[in-house]
């Protein structure tokens, strides 16, 4: 690894590399992860050697001996470091993604709730320092989303342990809250929930081969609020990827064009995950995490919003800031599921 980040080094000095940037991006990101395990060896070789001269110095001078404890505590947590970094990530964790919201059961309660989802991603994205580019939205009639589509953007080349897809692809789920709607007159505290899903975005076309043939493309008139083209023109898009049944409809932009290229940017990105998700079951690969390998309509969180409360059902986390998570406070939630997965990747390491 140490030989392999020497000759990436040299291959993003050279000029012509960086003609095909899909190239110089994936070098980019992999030198950047080899970084990680050439920095961690360092400091454990350091860390090794400094102990050795302070034993082989307390021999002749036993004052040197006090020392040696604490040397003895930096080189195991050097170790640690060094043994985590060494096993295999997954080689998406820097790729961005495009994430999901859709109301379920609940009707338009579900609907807001779905909002306050997608708020709650968008001020964490703020925090990361991360951009958001609305694709899609299905508004419903109080103001919430039936379903809504976005894709979530770190800013320059990232390291894969600060890539958006090393943070939120732990969110895909069932989503449960318990709250009193606004439609409820009694007061009554009822239970709804929304779907998330979120997809690896595919950055170069070459990465997902589609044959047109294989495509039903759909054009209509697009329904909603929105300017003059809507319902005057058939600019809404439906692509219907027929070997494997995925459907895509886009409506968002206000030419025919920009929606067909918005729905085969998600389909490319659902074609990628589902193909991801194949290989890795047939190969039963121990690089998936345990928190994210549930199925889809598992429900995965719980927001109680008379108790402030916000509960994970996967890593056992739970506080009582749930009106600041949902104000973008969720990275110490995030955080869990990470340190799950950190966990459940040492304890296979040597499988």
């Amino acid at each position: 690894m140490l030989a392999e980040h020497t000759e990436i080094e040299k291959q993003l000095a050279d000029p012509s590399i960086h003609a095909d940037q899909a190239k110089a991006r994936s070098l980019g990101r992999r030198y950047a992860e080899l970084g990680q395990v050439v920095s961690a060896y360092k400091t454990w070789l350091s860390a090794s050697e400094d102990l050795a001269a302070a034993r082989e110095m307390a021999l002749e001078d036993p004052s040197f001996a006090s020392e040696i404890p604490d040397m003895e505590e930096a080189l195991e947590a050097a170790h640690e470091k060094l043994r985590t970094v060494l096993i295999p990530r997954d080689p998406d964790d820097a790729r961005d993604v495009i994430l999901e919201v859709k109301a379920g059961e609940g009707g338009a309660e579900s609907a807001l709730f779905a909002s306050d989802l997608l708020r709650m991603y968008m001020r964490y994205a703020d925090r990361q320092g991360w951009k958001v580019e609305l694709i899609e939205a299905n508004e419903s009639d109080l103001g919430g989303y039936k379903d809504v589509q976005v894709a979530i953007k770190a800013k320059g080349n990232v390291t894969p342990e600060e890539g958006v897809w090393a943070h939120l692809k732990y969110e895909g789920g069932v989503h449960r809250v318990q709250r009193v709607p606004v439609t409820e007159s009694q007061g009554r505290i009822h239970t709804s929930a929304a779907g998330v899903l979120v997809f690896p975005e595919v950055e170069d076309e070459g990465e997902v081969e589609i044959d047109q043939n294989d495509l039903r493309i759909d054009v209509y008139r697009s329904s909603g609020p929105g300017g003059q083209s809507v319902n005057t023109t058939d600019s809404a898009v439906r692509i219907t990827h027929i070997p494997t049944g995925i459907v895509v409809s886009m409506q968002n932009e206000k030419s025919q064009l920009q929606n067909r290229e918005q729905a085969m940017r998600v389909l490319r990105a659902r074609l990628l995950a589902a193909k991801q998700e194949e290989v890795a079951a047939a190969a039963q690969d121990m690089r998936k995490s345990q928190v994210r390998t549930v199925d889809r309509s598992e429900r995965i969180r719980t927001y109680n919003f008379p108790e402030n409360r916000i509960a994970d059902h996967r890593t056992g986390y739970k506080s009582y800031n749930l009106d600041q998570v949902l104000d973008g406070d969720l990275a110490p939630v995030v955080q869990s599921a990470i340190d799950a997965d950190e966990a459940h990747r040492l304890a296979h390491a040597g499988e």
